[in-house]
């Protein structure tokens, strides 16, 4: 019987992953750059080059244009135009072409708003002077099921502030409170204004209160309205003659220091004025002594956690897992060194001679006599000013110790010195004011009370280092037990440049209330 031939005796499948895969890349290339010439990724680009401008004028031709030829237009083509419109010089005009182009995407059945969309209309309303439509938008974002943020907030809550309609902003921080959006300085601050300039005690009392936990430091704009407050004639009305001493002592002890939150204290005009404090935390100006408020152990646990798991994101895991386990091994440290910043503090090259006094100096002060930990990048201790003999010594010497920790290649040291002091509970020396984003991604609540109360910062002289421990006193707003406050501003932040604090106390202050002065404490 013969056998019909196979054509094809090495029979191929019809797709390997391989080829399926460079098909479906090429398809998603075709169709991407199909999207970049078609007239809707055409009007995408040139309206993101408006938006980089600010050319709000061009933007509004093209969108004329595209209407006119019915191009499709999607939600960020919109979201842009809106956020021009709103950003523009709030002309009259301008607006009025935002709210035009509002009622054409609400007409779109193609396109659903988001908060962007939202945010930008309800900062055409303000610009409109109408924060009750602002305030309406970000209810009905909320109604739609899209999270409001602060931004989406911020229109409302300023214009009802510049209008002095106090229970619009009340009614907008109550709903952020609900909504569970905390305020920053910058909304407090018009809240203040607007509570101020009402002659509203009892709120501008508990906005003081908000300021002191979510703002440690105001800036000088909310430092000058502060000002204003206790020097107006309601300021001199708000508050008692006669109260409580033990219910004010109680709500010190409850309030873990530095607040009473009882209410003004005293009758009669404030005596105010900017003041310093000196190392031992008492005013220059009015002799009174400011408090530590202590940070909850359980606080910096939770915080050396959250640590962690950050840096893991960002770092190599299974380096900083490997730093974390030698941390075991080798610790606790008492203090803790970011060792680039110290090295190169004042210097063009890395010294290790001025590392290791610093080092020295630390040791000195330790309890244990221990050497301090010294975090220092991989790159550090190889090349360069380390392969000079006395720093090869010095880097081994640290190393048998145990207390030198090189950062792999790649890696951020701040995340190592920085984790390695929090779990240590230990001081860090350093002059690295810890603004970066880095630093940032930390959050306003606990990092910047662990960082008053551990950092230590430095000055050089031919003499050595100077160390400048942390302060004896919180930096952060003060109500005493008498019913004085004192408040930090951002003026003055330096080692040379002490900071600056507005000082307002009262004559009818019973002085039994008062603290004893420094001088009075040393018998003088």
């Amino acid at each position: 019987m013969s056998q019909t031939p196979n054509p094809n005796p090495n029979p191929k499948p019809n797709s390997s992953p391989l080829t399926t895969a460079t098909a479906t890349a090429t398809t998603t290339r075709a169709r991407k750059k199909a999207y970049r010439e078609s007239a809707e990724g055409v009007l995408r680009r040139e309206l993101d080059l408006c938006s980089k401008r600010g050319d709000l004028a061009e933007a509004l031709r093209l969108y004329d244009s595209a209407r006119a030829a019915s191009v499709p237009l999607s939600l960020h083509h919109y979201n842009v135009l809106l956020y021009l419109c709103c950003s523009s010089s709030s002309s009259s005009p301008d607006l009025d072409r935002g709210f035009e182009i509002l009622r054409h995407m609400a007409a779109d059945p193609s396109v659903a708003p988001n908060e962007a969309t939202f945010t930008s209309a309800a900062r055409l309303a303000a610009a409109k002077r109408d924060p009750a439509l602002a305030f309406d938008l970000v209810r009905r974002m909320a109604a739609a099921g899209i999270p409001p943020r602060l931004r989406s907030y911020g229109p409302a809550l300023f214009g009802f502030c510049d209008a002095g309609d106090l229970a619009g902003a009340h009614a907008v921080e109550a709903h952020m409170a609900a909504s569970g959006v905390a305020p920053e300085e910058p909304e407090l601050a018009a809240l203040l204004a607007a509570n101020a300039r009402a002659g509203d005690g009892g709120h501008v009392y508990r906005v003081l209160h908000r300021l002191r936990s979510v703002v440690r430091v105001v800036s000088e704009r909310t430092a000058e309205i502060a000002e204003r407050w206790f020097g107006s004639e309601a300021a001199a009305e708000a508050g008692v003659e006669e109260w409580d001493e033990e219910k004010v002592r109680e709500g010190v002890a409850n309030g873990g220091g530095g607040w009473h939150g009882q209410g003004w204290l005293g009758k009669g005009p404030w005596s105010l004025g900017r003041s310093e404090m000196d190392e031992d935390g008492v005013c220059r100006r009015c002799a009174e002594r400011l408090v530590c408020i202590d940070i909850d152990p359980s606080e910096t646990e939770d915080f050396a956690k959250s640590l962690a798991a950050l840096a893991s994101q960002r770092e190599v895991k299974a380096d900083f897992l490997g730093f974390q386990e030698w941390l075991e091994r080798n610790g606790p440290f008492d203090a803790v060194i970011d060792a680039a910043n110290v090295g190169l503090y004042n210097q063009k090259n890395f010294s290790f001679f001025q590392l290791n006094s610093v080092v020295n100096g630390m040791r000195q002060m330790s309890r244990s006599n221990k050497l301090p930990l010294i975090v220092l990048h991989s790159r550090r201790v190889k090349g360069g000013p380390a392969d000079a003999p006395n720093n090869k010594k010095l880097i081994e010497s640290w190393r048998r110790a145990g207390a030198l920790y090189a950062t792999p290649p790649g890696s951020n040291d701040d995340w190592y010195w920085l984790y390695a002091a929090v779990s240590c509970r230990s001081l860090v020396v350093t002059n690295d004011e810890m603004r970066d984003h880095l630093f940032q991604l930390l959050g306003t609540s606990f990092f910047p009370r662990w960082k008053e109360k551990h950092q230590v910062r430095l000055t050089f002289s031919r003499r050595g280092p100077a160390f400048h421990m942390p302060p004896p006193y919180s930096r952060v707003i003060q109500e005493s037990e008498g019913g004085s406050w004192h408040i930090p501003t951002l003026t003055g932040d330096d080692i040379e440049a002490p900071r600056q604090w507005i000082c307002a106390t009262r004559n009818t202050i019973r002085a039994s209330s008062r603290p004893p002065s420094r001088l009075s404490q040393m018998g003088w």
